[in-house]
């Protein structure tokens, strides 16, 4: 008799702050040419805990195993997110990955800030955005400058108290991991991005892109990806090609 195939492992995309699911427009026509189940997910981005409720729905939504991706503040998500049992493997992209206890405001203070961290704009009312010029010089420098200034455009409003929320659970401690570092990056800084890596023990990659690497190298950024998802799925299917 022969044994039968689980499910395929399907990839979960968290996006970051100031950004929505529309970043992995170019990563998801990769993914979905190797046949692959993808589902980019819509965080409000209004708190670190509203946005792990909206991971947890599109997780719930999903019966089989998942590759659970997130790029800057998406890392936080997935890292409190990605406990549930049906992820098998975390990819972070350039990507904030708290241990427990830990802020993304007091991780960012580790280094020295980034050049964006100076172009941000407070509405009087608690909510961050970053200017143009951010977009254009920091966060984009490496897209063409009317996409980023589209971006900018887009981008909603972050409040500044999402900074000092507490991930309460790592699920980077007990799955296996990859981390792409942006060596280009000029809004997370790169050393604390490579102390992540190294941190996680992840499999860990560097490119010379900025932090936007998904959009600026799609295909460097699917490839990891692809990566995870075949080795989730051999795990999946032990003695299966």
């Amino acid at each position: 008799m022969t044994a039968s195939r689980t499910q395929e492992p399907t990839v979960v995309l968290v996006h970051g702050a100031w950004a929505d699911g529309s970043s992995w427009q170019r990563v998801i026509p990769i993914l979905l040419d190797k046949g692959l189940s993808v589902v980019a997910v819509q965080n409000p981005t209004s708190s670190l805990s509203d946005d792990v409720a909206a991971t947890t729905l599109a997780l719930n939504a999903i019966s089989g195993p998942v590759v659970l991706v997130g790029h800057s503040w998406g890392g936080a998500v997935i890292t409190q997110a990605g406990t549930d049992p049906k992820v098998k493997a975390l990819v972070f992209v350039a990507a904030f990955a708290p241990a427990a206890g830990e802020t993304v405001g007091e991780l960012v203070g580790k280094y020295p800030n980034p050049p964006a961290l100076a172009k941000i704009t407070d509405d009087g009312n608690g909510n961050l955005k970053l200017s143009a010029a951010g977009w254009i010089e920091d966060v984009g420098h490496d897209l063409p400058e009317t996409e980023a200034r589209v971006l900018a455009v887009l981008q909603p409003p972050l409040p500044a108290a999402t900074f000092g929320e507490k991930v309460t659970q790592a699920a980077w401690e007990t799955r296996p991991n990859w981390y792409i570092v942006s060596g280009d990056d000029r809004v997370v800084s790169v050393d604390l991005q490579r102390e992540f890596a190294d941190r996680m023990k992840a499999i860990s990659s560097e490119l010379r892109a900025g932090h936007l690497s998904l959009l600026s190298q799609p295909q460097a950024v699917a490839d990891v990806i692809i990566q995870a998802v075949e080795q989730v799925a051999q795990a999946e299917n032990p003695g299966m090609a």
